[in-house]
């Protein structure tokens, strides 16, 4: 399944203002998994959560899905780096990543939550609590996995 012309406008258009942002293109800075960047991360989360939702007919708020699953690493530094940033990164990040999110722009419950418990069950206190934060945690967790044993940088360009 991939994404078709229709799909990719769609999720251009939600992401106009967030995606293309001097904060958010900061992401192709930072590595992720082994040498996929931050950007590439939370667009292949994108693409997969949007994937997700259409083949499982799930119905879910698209746009709080696109902005929830563009916006869950949105922590904007250099996680391997130990000097600065503490060693619980895993635990940490989404909370902070909540954080620069709310700074810069207006988000929703939903968005909030997707954000919040991308992590979960890492992060117990953190649960998802809508079926948009459910796919992007699921969609987080495969992604991972493709990006670090196939190391594919965009899997749905």
């Amino acid at each position: 399944m991939k994404l078709d012309d229709a799909d990719r406008r769609c999720i251009e258009t939600y992401l106009r203002g967030i995606a293309d942002t001097e904060e958010a293109q900061r992401m192709k800075g930072f590595i992720q998994h082994g040498h996929i960047t931050t950007y590439s991360h939370v667009m292949n989360v994108v693409g997969m959560s949007y994937l997700l939702n259409r083949a499982l007919h799930l119905h879910a708020d698209k746009k709080c899905l696109v902005r929830g699953a563009f916006l869950h690493d949105y922590y904007l530094y250099d996680w391997h780096d130990r000097s600065v940033h503490a060693k619980l990164h895993g635990f940490r990040h989404p909370l902070t990543a909540l954080a620069n999110a709310r700074k810069r722009y207006a988000l929703s419950s939903k968005e909030e939550n997707i954000i919040e418990s991308h992590m979960w069950p890492l992060t117990l206190t953190h649960i998802p609590r809508c079926r948009e934060a459910v796919l992007v945690c699921l969609a987080d967790k495969l992604c991972a996995l493709h990006e670090t044993v196939f190391r594919d940088r965009d899997m749905f360009r």
